[in-house]
């Protein structure tokens, strides 16, 4: 298929509600119907809001099994198979999947209006020890013409993570997340976000706006999102779950960056947000990171390759 010039997308931005399928189904179902009102082409939501975040780790194995859902001839699939076909717009959401192997895996589902699925399982999981890693790296065609890569959350920490998905050819990379507000190791790095912030946000939005937009949420993400757009020259779509999740604040920050690293649109708000833009798909052949990843030398990189003894 002949790609297209331009692209209009979303990426949205909501505080889920733990295991309550129902109605995160709705909020996301709100915000596609208002995406295709616009003549948005594309549109992404968080890590796992589906079925919720924080809360997993925190549950047994079979409410584990319980929750999450097989793909797919699971209840989400075929919702959103539907809806996508019936609004011509492609939707990304994360959920809990359970594999024919009864495995458990993070994973992000991108349905297209023809019914294509394509399904990426996080590669760095980490939220319950029943919850297994992914294997494969996931970049796949769409009836738009551009190829979409996919990398959930931590996936995008891992600097090779997003070379290999830029390699494979991805005009665009999904970024769903769930972070900010986040305990770290790091003393730079995040922090967490005193709880009555939040709680009494109506009476103090100014003060939780400026944690979100600080060095725990978009002051942390303007460190790394930019480069990893920049370095390999694609667009990068990022969403993310905001407000109270477990003894953690997500920031949100929902945003979309051209293959230079730059925002061409984002929102500050503390609520529950759509973020649109415009994507103007001419930058990605002479970008920096295109033209860089051209200049690339293969026979120098064995060492990327070999393991240093220090992996976790």
């Amino acid at each position: 298929m002949k790609k297209i010039n331009s692209l209009k997308v979303a990426t949205v931005q909501f505080q889920h509600k733990d295991s309550d399928r129902l109605y995160n189904i709705s909020v996301i179902k709100r915000f596609v119907k208002k995406a295709a009102s616009q003549n948005v082409k594309l549109i992404v939501f968080p890590e796992m809001c589906i079925t919720g975040y924080g809360h997993l780790g925190k549950l047994s194995q079979p409410q584990l099994v319980k929750l999450a859902e097989s793909i797919p001839d699971g209840p989400t699939t075929q919702l959103f198979i539907s809806i996508a076909k019936e609004l011509n717009i492609i939707i990304g959401v994360g959920l809990l999947e359970k594999s024919s192997h009864s495995k458990l895996y993070n994973s992000y589902i991108v349905f297209q209006p023809n019914g294509q699925i394509n399904i990426h399982r996080k590669l760095q999981a980490f939220e319950s020890e029943y919850i297994e890693s992914g294997h494969q790296y996931t970049v796949f065609n769409t009836i738009l013409g551009v190829k979409l890569g996919v990398l959930i959350c931590y996936d995008n920490n891992i600097i090779e993570n997003c070379r290999i998905t830029a390699l494979k050819g991805a005009d665009i990379l999904l970024s769903p997340s769930q972070v900010g507000g986040s305990l770290s190791k790091s003393p730079f790095a995040l922090g967490l976000i005193p709880l009555d912030l939040w709680e009494n946000r109506k009476l103090n939005p100014a003060k939780l706006r400026r944690e979100f937009r600080g060095p725990k949420g978009r002051a942390w993400l303007m460190r790394w999102l930019p480069s990893r757009a920049h370095d390999n020259g694609f667009f990068l779509l990022f969403s993310n779950g905001v407000g109270r999740d477990e003894n953690e604040i997500r920031t949100g920050n929902a945003m979309i960056l051209d293959p230079y690293g730059r925002i061409v649109n984002e929102t500050s708000s503390i609520n529950d947000k759509m973020v649109v833009a415009e994507l103007d798909l001419s930058l990605l052949e002479m970008s920096t990171g295109r033209r860089w990843i051209r200049a690339r030398r293969p026979e120098l990189y064995n060492d990327l390759v070999t393991p240093t003894g220090s992996e976790m």
